[in-house]
C-alpha cells in the first residue's frame, strides 16, 4: 500500500492552511485525482514568485524543492519553463499560494 497522499487531498490541504493564516491559494491546472505531480508557485502580492516540484534525494524521500525563481529580469524564462513543465504532463497539479514567507508551507507538505 502507498503511504502517499492522494494528490486531491494533498492539494486541498494546502490550499486550506495558506487561506487558514490569511493568504489565497488556488489551482491554476487540476491533475490527475491521485497520483498527479503536484507544482506549487508561491509568492506574496504578487512578488518573488518561485516554483517548487518535488525531487528524488539520496534517502529516498522526496522533498519540495525550489526549481525556479523569478528574477524581474526573467519572467519570459520562468513563463516559458513553467508552460513547458506542464504541457509535458498535463497529469499534473499546478497550485498558486500567496502568502508571506509561503515556504513554511511548503517545507510542512509530507513527503
Amino acid at each position: 500500500m502507498d503511504a502517499r497522499l492522494p494528490a486531491h487531498l494533498e492539494v486541498s490541504g494546502l490550499i486550506r492552511a495558506v487561506e487558514a493564516a490569511g493568504g489565497f491559494g488556488v489551482v491554476l491546472q487540476k491533475g490527475e485525482k491521485d497520483a498527479g505531480v503536484i507544482l506549487i508557485l508561491t509568492t506574496h502580492c504578487g512578488k518573488n514568485t518561485r516554483l517548487w516540484e518535488r525531487m528524488p534525494s539520496l534517502d529516498g524521500s522526496r522533498a519540495f524543492v525550489c526549481a525556479r525563481d523569478q528574477s524581474d529580469g526573467k519572467k519570459e524564462e520562468f513563463d516559458e519553463y513553467l508552460s513547458r513543465r506542464r504541457r509535458s504532463d498535463p497529469d499534473s497539479w499546478l497550485i498558486e499560494l500567496d502568502i508571506e514567507n509561503a515556504e513554511r508551507f511548503v517545507a510542512g507538505v509530507p513527503r
